[in-house]
C-alpha cells in the first residue's frame, strides 16, 4: 500500500487509452496505478520500490494464451500472495480456464464496468475471490446491459444508441469492427435488451 493510504495497482497493458481508462476507474476506489507495457517490464517492476508495495496486478490479456499463462505463472512464482486479475476482450471459457490454471485470481471481460472492476479488486485484496474454489460461472460476468458498457467517445455512444434501438426491432443486426473492440459484448447487450432476452443466445464462431 502506498504511503498516503492508497492501494497500489500495476496495470500490464501497452495501450495508452486503455491505461488512462483503467487508471481513472481504479482511482474512484482509491487506487493509484502504475504501468508496465510488456512482460519483461512487469517482472522488473516487482523489484522496484513501488513494486514491493503492490496490492494487486491487473493484466490486460494479449497475444497467445501460452504467453499470458507464462507471465501469470511467473508473477505468482515471484509474489505468491499478490492477486493477479486478467482482463480480456474475449470472454470464452477456454481463456478463463487457462488464466485460472496459470494462477490468476480473477477474470474480467471488456468493456469494464466501473463497479465490476472495483468489486473484483476489493475481493482480490480482501481474499474473498476464492481462486479455484469459486465456480467458473461466477468468474465470467453475466451479459452487460447498455447502461453498464463504459465509453465516452461520441461515435461510441452513438453506436450504442443505434444498437439499443435495433434491439427493440425484429430485424437482423450486423456489427462490424476490428478484433478485440467488443463486438460480442455489444451483441450480448442487444440480445439482453431484445424481446428474445429470455431465450438463450447462441454464438457461432465463423472465423
Amino acid at each position: 500500500m502506498t504511503r498516503n493510504g492508497q492501494r497500489l495497482l500495476m496495470l500490464i497493458d501497452d495501450e495508452p487509452a486503455q491505461r488512462r481508462l483503467v487508471a481513472a476507474l481504479a482511482a474512484r476506489g482509491g487506487w493509484r496505478t502504475i504501468f508496465a507495457g510488456d512482460a519483461e517490464t512487469a517482472i522488473a517492476t516487482l523489484g522496484t520500490q513501488d513494486g514491493m508495495r503492490l496490492d494487486a496486478i491487473l493484466f490486460d490479456h494479449w497475444g497467445e494464451d501460452a504467453d499470458a499463462s507464462t507471465l501469470i505463472a511467473e508473477l505468482r512464482a515471484r509474489r505468491p500472495a499478490l492477486p493477479v486479475l486478467v482482463v480480456t476482450a474475449n470472454g470464452s471459457v477456454a481463456h478463463a480456464v487457462n488464466a485460472m490454471r496459470a494462477g490468476a485470481t480473477d477474470f474480467l471481460v471488456k468493456p469494464l464496468a466501473p463497479e465490476r472492476l472495483l468489486q473484483a479488486l476489493e475481493a482480490a485484496v480482501e481474499g474473498t475471490a476464492a481462486g479455484e474454489l469459486r465456480p467458473l460461472t461466477e468468474k465470467i460476468p453475466a451479459m452487460l446491459g447498455f447502461d453498464e458498457i463504459v465509453g465516452s467517445e461520441p461515435q461510441f455512444r452513438a453506436a450504442l444508441a443505434i444498437a439499443a434501438k435495433a434491439a427493440r426491432a425484429r430485424v437482423a443486426v450486423l456489427i462490424e469492427g476490428e478484433s478485440g473492440v467488443g463486438k460480442e459484448v455489444v451483441a450480448e447487450a442487444v440480445h439482453a435488451a431484445s424481446p428474445r432476452a429470455r431465450k438463450p443466445m447462441l454464438t457461432v464462431n465463423c472465423s
